[in-house]
């Protein structure tokens, strides 16, 4: 199926999560260059709306999940008068699938059967192909039954100019700037304190670098920071807790290299153009590490499938976690300092090239 004319209005809902709905973006983009008469209205959640919030061409409208039943029912009240020529169902969480009942459109894309879970292809009538690995190539697939292909990866997140201005205030000057943005949502995939603070001591040591500390408001990030800072023997910018999610994307632009575990702020650094050094072990780094570059990402996904689950990685489905306590502790400090001293060479020779 594809449209022989370009469509009116297209409907996407991705909820969450902050790195998904970064990947979601490229699609967004290839929509438009197609298209740039398509109405795009995005179904999203509230803090994935704060962080693209400016993306032009795009209609958001959030759903907060705390809202529960009620807000579903207020959404669909909202959309009862708009018909889209197209829904792209681009989330397998059973609240999404319930959430997309209420969006009236006769062209219903989802994922593939494999893919497929929580009553996923109850809501659906057209399916992506079975193929591709990282989640950006498998939403990407969502725009083949519109008769499009994804051939080209354009993020152009919105930073705004005050968001730079206050990152630039942080992070003066040219000395090259290491983030560590330790903690992610799921706190199994967060790596231990003493190991960041031995990486950060030597990144500053032997490279330089300086060493600025980001997260959330949230008890567990403040008390990760504060146990880094307390191991490491060299200074370091605490900024825990002080930006907003804008903030934090003009920090991530200013720096040179993020260091962290699979989680929102990976995925926005590496659509801003910045060096990751990602710590994977509890998910696959082929399927959510960085995506444009995974040369300095640790993946121990399969060493944890084996381990823990008794499994090969190739033999779980896509999408399946390990997340157990100790899974991260696979990762030796050993190793990802030598992702780091091989992604600061390979800086080094591009800037002076």
């Amino acid at each position: 199926m594809s449209f022989i004319d370009p469509p009116e209005h297209l409907a996407l809902l991705r909820l969450s999560a902050l790195g998904d709905a970064t990947h979601v973006v490229p699609l967004v983009r290839t929509i438009q260059r197609a298209w740039p008469k398509t109405r795009i209205t995005w179904v999203i959640g509230k803090g994935e709306r704060l962080l693209l919030e400016g993306l032009e061409g795009v209609e958001f409208i959030v759903y907060d999940k705390k809202t529960g039943l009620a807000g579903m029912r207020e959404l669909w009240r909202r959309l009862a008068m708009q018909r889209f020529d197209a829904l792209l169902q681009m989330q397998l969480a059973a609240r999404a699938n319930l959430l997309s009942f209420g969006i009236d459109a006769p062209v219903r894309i989802g994922y593939d059967r494999a893919r497929s879970k929580e009553g996923h292809g109850l809501f659906i009538n057209r399916r992506i192909p079975a193929e591709g690995t990282h989640v950006l190539d498998v939403l990407g697939q969502f725009t083949l039954p519109l008769g499009l292909e994804q051939t080209e990866v354009e993020w152009r997140l919105p930073v705004p100019q005050a968001a730079r201005e206050w990152a630039e205030e942080q992070l003066p000057g040219t000395t090259p700037t290491l983030i560590v943005s330790p903690c992610s949502s799921h706190p199994l995939r967060n790596w231990t304190p003493e190991r960041y603070a031995a990486v950060a001591d030597h990144a500053a040591g032997e490279h330089g670098y300086r060493i600025a500390i980001c997260g959330g408001r949230s008890e567990l990030e403040r008390r990760t920071a504060d146990a880094i800072l307390t191991a490491m023997k060299r200074p370091a910018l605490d900024l825990v807790g002080r930006d907003t999610l804008k903030q934090l994307m003009g920090l991530l632009e200013r720096a040179d290299i993020l260091l962290g575990p699979d989680s929102g702020p990976v995925h926005i650094a590496n659509a801003l153009g910045t060096k990751v050094v990602g710590l994977y072990a509890c998910t696959d780094a082929e399927r959510s590490g960085p995506y444009s570059d995974r040369r300095f990402t640790t993946n121990h996904y399969d060493t944890a499938a084996r381990k823990f689950l008794k499994k090969p990685a190739s033999a779980l489905r896509w999408g399946k976690r390990v997340e157990f306590p100790g899974v991260m502790e696979l990762i030796g400090v050993d190793e990802v300092i030598d992702c780091i001293d091989r992604c600061t060479a390979e800086l080094r020779q591009s800037r002076t090239a």
